[in-house]
C-alpha cells in the first residue's frame, strides 16, 4: 500500500512541475522574423586604431589575406572581437583592411552589451558586422537569440534576423 502512494505522490509532483513549468515557458515570446534593436552606441571610432593578438600569423601575398588563429582578439576602441580564428582581407587599391572574417566561437563586446555567434563578419570600409549562425544577444537581463545579426556601428543599431526569440521577465511586485 506505501509503494502505491509514493507512486500517486511522485506522478502529482510531476505533473504540478509540468504545469508550472508550462506557465513560466508562456513568456517566450517568439518575435517577428526581423527585430529591430541597439547595439554599442557610438563608441567605435571610424579613424580608432584596430589592434589584433594570436597564438600565431600566416600571410598569403598572392590574394591579400591574413590568417590570425589561436586566441585571437581584436580591439578598435570600446569594440573586442574574439575567435579561434580570423581572416582579414585588405583593399588593393589602398592597402587598408577592408574586412575581417571571424570564425570559431566568435564573442563580440561593447561596454555592458555581448553577442555570441558561429561565425562574423565586420566590414571595415561599411562600419558593418554581421554575426551568424546561432547568435546570442545579451544586453544586461535581456537576451535575445536568431540566425543572424547584422550591426551598424555608424549609429549603433541592430538587426536580428531569422526565428528571433526572447524571454520577457514580468516585473516582481516586491
Amino acid at each position: 500500500m506505501d509503494k502505491p502512494n509514493r507512486v500517486e505522490t511522485v506522478q502529482r509532483a510531476c505533473k504540478i512541475f509540468i504545469s508550472g513549468m508550462f506557465f513560466l515557458l508562456v513568456p517566450l515570446i517568439t518575435l517577428a522574423e526581423n527585430a529591430s534593436l541597439a547595439f554599442g552606441g557610438k563608441d567605435v571610432a571610424a579613424d580608432a586604431p584596430i589592434e589584433i593578438t594570436s597564438e600565431s600569423l600566416e600571410v598569403n601575398q598572392s590574394d591579400g589575406t591574413v590568417v590570425f588563429s589561436g586566441d585571437v582578439l581584436i580591439t578598435q576602441g570600446a569594440l573586442r572581437l574574439s575567435a579561434a580564428k580570423v581572416l582579414v582581407s585588405y583593399d588593393n587599391d589602398t592597402s587598408m583592411i577592408a574586412t575581417i572574417n571571424a570564425s570559431d566561437g566568435v564573442v563580440l563586446v561593447s561596454g555592458a552589451e555581448a553577442a555570441e555567434a558561429d561565425g562574423a563578419e565586420y566590414d571595415v570600409l561599411s562600419r558593418t558586422v554581421l554575426m551568424s549562425g546561432n547568435v546570442l544577444l545579451m544586453q544586461g537581463n535581456f537576451a535575445l537569440s536568431a540566425q543572424q545579426m547584422r550591426i551598424d556601428l555608424e549609429d549603433g543599431s541592430a538587426q536580428m534576423i531569422g526565428r528571433v526569440k526572447t524571454v520577457l521577465q514580468p516585473k516582481s511586485k516586491s
